[in-house]
């Protein structure tokens, strides 16, 4: 069953604050997205005129292995323990780079599912007005087989969408 998107504003959360998701997994891209928000947004001098919620991708344990093979499912548990440790990492980070920000008003979330799936579901739950991604910069070819997740969340998420590019280095 399809939604249609509501032309209504969304309901302003206790405190009058709007809500900001960032997306991060552990790639530079999204913690430099997540640094640039918080530079852009959360001065420490100024009143927080958002709530931050960080939201991490965890994907499960089956998707990441693909059952494919005998002795597929032996493996399994490993890899869960893994991807749990690699979520806790990612908010442990986030959650450091938003204290020395001193940004105050945050949540974090580590969910289990697809990254695109996540923020457009995290951003409906906690009605969003913004979606901070960063962008891995991946052409058109690797775009199409990778997918991205950027371009996923600009065209479905029902928010303001802001994918933070990275800069290149200069030669």
């Amino acid at each position: 069953m399809a939604e249609e998107a509501s032309s209504a504003p969304a309901p302003a959360p206790a405190g009058g604050k709007m809500t900001m998701v960032a997306g991060v997994d552990e790639s530079d891209h999204s913690f430099y997205a997540l640094q640039w928000a918080l530079q852009h947004f959360f001065q420490p001098a100024q009143p927080q005129q958002y709530r931050l919620v960080v939201v991490t991708a965890k994907p499960s344990a089956a998707s990441a292995v693909g059952l494919a093979g005998p002795g597929a499912a032996d493996v399994l548990p490993f890899v869960e323990a893994d991807l749990k440790r690699t979520a806790l990492r990612v908010i442990d980070k986030a959650r450091d780079l938003c204290a020395a920000a001193q940004v105050a008003d945050t949540e974090f979330e580590a969910l289990e599912g697809d990254a695109r799936n996540v923020l457009c579901d995290a951003v409906e739950r906690h009605h969003a007005e913004m979606l901070v991604v960063g962008s891995h910069g991946y052409g058109a070819i690797k775009r199409a087989v990778l997918g991205s997740v950027s371009d996923y969340c600009a065209h479905h998420a029902h928010c303001t969408v802001m994918i933070v590019k990275k800069p290149k280095p200069k030669h």
